[in-house]
């Protein structure tokens, strides 16, 4: 069976890096090195020419994953966009003070992007049970779950990963994701038996222009995108297949 690949993006030209090197599936956002913000309208209508599906992050604003009635007004609204883009999903998630999951907030989003594929993103991460959360995540009808397996990086959270992919028993996909490399991906899906795994494929760039970073306009170094990363990353893959 195909393990396929989905690479996180915050640009246009990310975009194009991932589909050239062969990503299966693309997590469309703003701001990645805020783990992933709503991506602006322009660049929704731009990922809906990619000729592989595209799902867009819903998430207003940095921080925890608690939102307000505020919060859920734009969530919804950007839901719409997603819709009107022509995207193929949309990656959701909430959680209560007490860091479980905000079922009700959640069941509204979900509702509202019926027809969407759907993701659960990180905020599972933060689950004080996350047999408990598991189960709500497959009442709620979602696709998959992204998840380090409650850990800061994918590789520290294997047992866990394990632990739910035999419990979800195929009624949900666990997709490994954060700090996911070429080097590291083969290990982590033989451990975890995961059918997806998530990537930033990404390179740290030095930016150029010294007048946009002392204005503050740019910061000194980013992580952009890199296709030679994102072709390493299916080689490894395909080698662990």
């Amino acid at each position: 069976m195909t393990i396929l690949l989905e690479v996180c993006v915050d640009s246009a030209e990310g975009l194009a890096a991932a589909v050239e090197g062969g990503a299966g599936r693309i997590e469309l956002c703003s701001a990645v090195e805020l783990g992933g913000l709503t991506p602006l309208p322009s660049l929704m209508r731009i990922a809906a020419r990619a000729p592989i599906p595209v799902y867009a992050m819903i998430r207003p604003h940095a921080g925890p994953f608690i939102f307000g009635r505020t919060d859920e007004e734009a969530m919804l609204l950007d839901i719409d966009a997603v819709r009107a883009a022509g995207l193929a999903g949309v990656v959701i998630g909430a959680n209560r003070p007490d860091g479980t999951l905000d079922m009700p907030l959640i069941h509204r989003l979900k509702a509202h992007a019926s027809g969407l594929g759907s993701t659960l993103h990180r905020a599972f991460d933060l689950v004080p049970d996350a047999d408990q959360a598991l189960e709500q995540a497959i009442e709620l009808g979602c696709e998959r779950i992204l998840t380090s397996g409650r850990a800061l990086k994918a590789a520290d959270g294997l047992e866990t990963l394990k632990r739910l992919s035999a419990k979800a028993a195929g009624r949900i996909s666990i997709m490994p994701g954060s700090g996911i490399r070429p080097a590291n991906v083969g290990a982590i899906l033989q451990a975890t038996g995961a059918r997806e795994v998530h990537g930033s494929c990404s390179s740290p760039v030095e930016n150029a222009d010294p007048r946009a970073v002392a204005f503050g306009f740019e910061a000194k170094s980013s992580n952009r995108t890199d296709v030679a990363v994102v072709r390493e990353m299916c080689r490894a893959i395909a080698a662990a297949g």
